[in-house]
């Protein structure tokens, strides 16, 4: 589960394959519901579909346990977006979810954080 107390920092993110993630995920999205981006840290997973934010926390030796929390795209969600630059090369996102807290994602360089900005603009919008 997200630890909203201690600022929710999930770091380190690269891209990883949406449809591999999609399968895992199966189980858990709703009709209608499709994965758009997804990234993966060294262990852990965030995946942005078109209905809201889901972490996987990866726990235990063999990383079979694992915690999925859900953030709804929904009206009360605020977000801000960093930018990589010349010499810091990571990108940062951070969501204010309503009655909840923050959420901040840190992006290895190579990824395009106006992309999900974007995406979550269209779907919260």
């Amino acid at each position: 589960m997200i630890d909203f107390q201690s600022g929710g920092l999930l770091a380190r993110l690269g891209p990883s394959d949406p449809k591999a993630i999609a399968a895992e995920l199966a189980p858990i999205l709703v009709e209608g519901e499709t994965v758009h981006l997804s990234f993966k840290g060294m262990r852990d997973s965030v995946i942005f579909t078109n209905k809201r934010l889901i972490t996987v926390n990866v726990q235990g030796l063999t990383g079979k346990k694992r915690d999925y929390s859900s953030l709804l795209n929904a009206p009360g969600l605020n977000l801000a977006v960093g930018t990589a630059g010349r010499f810091d090369l990571d990108a940062e996102l951070e969501l204010w979810f309503s009655g909840l807290g923050k959420v901040r994602l840190d992006f290895k360089g190579q990824v395009d954080i106006r992309t999900i900005g974007q995406l979550i603009g269209r779907h919260v919008l």
